[in-house]
């Protein structure tokens, strides 16, 4: 097969260098000098720690694992392990290493040697020609072809959006469980400042994404940043005054690149997130189809686990679908899968749940 140009790699490879982070640094800096305007030490303190941060050093990331099946551009990634087969499902938005961020500090290796066998999807960067790909035709034509190369029965886990379209694909096919975590459906449960906000950043940026064929993940970093400024630009500050040899700075470092990392949304899949999921709730109201299906994941005929955090700022509480059994967890967003209690909190009752959950 003929490999198209890579959409990620013609908007700006150099991006994703250390000096242009955070992404997009210029919007970046003046949200930093307006929530520090008033305190002139708060704003060297942050200038300081993103300086810090833009020079750290790097650790290797853990080494890649091979790739048991494909569909399209999208690969599904063998975390080996013994135990029932669990699919990970990440979001589009940022990269799926988050749950596999580093050696001491992944998900997915944690599992694979805790009676689970994952799997990860890799959704990898829109390709040309894929400008009209929606999020359900993700699912449609990368994550239901990849289920069924697996040829054998699975759990699906979503994270953020991952967990949205883990709902679709649960729809179409019956796995063993479904487990959502932070997960989005109800979007009416975000705040109408977070919504407007939203709207109004892809109404600015839809003529240029609309000649790309793609939404720029700079556009939704912006979006994610208004939702809580004050702690995005506190977080620097706080790592300005860390030792940068120590595992709490390379833990930040990790999951900075993390976070300024991500190939851009394919023009259908930004059009019916903004529009049709955050505009017209149509999840929420069970009017969402998939592979011909409207999907309901009260309906469901799997046992459902729920994963939502009571402080999370990027997915709020209001806006889980709260099917089947909930587990409500105190960490943030991204802090429940990677943070320093989420092994006792998150990690060990998943392993509980695949291990003993059977369709």
């Amino acid at each position: 097969m003929t490999v198209s140009p890579n959409v990620g790699t013609e908007l700006a490879p150099a991006h994703s260098a250390a000096q242009h982070k955070p992404r997009p640094l210029p919007l970046f800096l003046e949200l930093l000098r307006s929530e520090t305007a008033a305190l002139p030490e708060r704003m060297e303190a942050a200038l300081a720690g993103v300086k810090a941060y833009q020079q750290a050093r790097r650790t290797p990331r853990p080494g890649p694992r091979p790739a048991v099946a494909s569909a399209g551009r999208a690969r599904l990634l063998d975390y080996g392990g013994d135990g029932p087969a669990a699919v990970f499902v990440p979001s589009l938005i940022n990269p799926p290493h988050v749950l596999d961020l580093a050696e001491g500090n992944s998900l997915l290796r944690w599992l694979s040697a805790n009676g689970v066998h994952p799997y990860l999807v890799d959704w990898a960067a829109p390709e040309a020609g894929e400008a009209e790909l929606s999020v359900a035709g993700h699912i449609e034509s990368l994550l239901l072809p990849l289920l069924d190369a697996l040829d054998r029965p699975c759990h699906l886990v979503g994270y953020c959006l991952g967990g949205t379209m883990a709902i679709g694909a649960a729809a179409a096919r019956t796995p063993l469980s479904l487990v959502t975590m932070a997960t989005p459906w109800r979007f009416d449960g975000f705040s109408d400042e977070a919504r407007e906000g939203l709207a109004e950043l892809w109404q600015n940026a839809q003529p240029t994404s609309a000649a790309l064929g793609a939404m720029p993940m700079e556009v939704l970093q912006t979006a994610f940043w208004k939702l809580d400024p004050g702690t995005t630009v506190g977080k620097f500050e706080m790592f300005g005054r860390l030792d940068p040899a120590s595992d709490k700075a390379r833990g930040f470092v990790a999951l900075e690149d993390w976070a300024n990392d991500g190939p851009p949304l394919t023009l259908g899949a930004a059009k019916e997130l903004v529009e049709e999921l955050f505009g017209n709730n149509v999840t929420g109201e069970a009017r969402w189809k998939v592979d011909g299906r409207t999907v309901d994941p009260h309906a469901l005929p799997c046992p459902v686990l729920d994963i939502i955090s009571a402080s999370d700022k990027i997915v709020p509480e209001a806006s889980a679908a709260r099917a089947g059994e909930v587990l409500t967890l105190r960490q943030g967003h991204v802090g429940m899968v990677v943070g320093g209690r989420a092994r006792a909190t998150l990690w060990e009752p998943l392993a509980k749940w695949l291990s003993q959950v059977q369709h």
